[in-house]
């Protein structure tokens, strides 16, 4: 049985993951430049998501993209960078900002 208490932040996480995925094609864009941003090379990138270098290569040029997991840690660390990781979210999904 599934309380509503549990069941809560399931859907909370679940609203800030489809936000970063709403417009998909640019997923690879924000990820390539985040990984700019935080000086990182590809590899290093998948180190610290817990991926590996193939996977990351992949999202950037468009040949899969991110899980619900990985789209929330690449949030997470969007949070992280504070004033430079609200500019990319602005810039990647503008339409985020109107929401808030």
């Amino acid at each position: 049985m599934l309380r509503i208490k549990s069941f809560i932040p399931i859907v909370a996480m679940a609203y800030q993951v489809r936000r970063l995925s709403a417009k998909q094609p640019m997923i690879g864009r924000l990820i390539r430049e985040l990984r700019q941003v935080m000086n990182l090379s590809q590899e290093k990138f998948a180190d610290e998501l817990g991926m590996t270098f193939p996977t990351i290569n992949r999202w950037e040029n468009g040949h899969a993209k991110p899980s619900p997991i990985a789209l929330k840690q690449i949030d997470l660390l969007l949070q992280q960078l504070s004033d430079r990781g609200e500019a990319l979210r602005t810039k990647y999904f503008p339409e985020d900002e109107s929401k808030s």
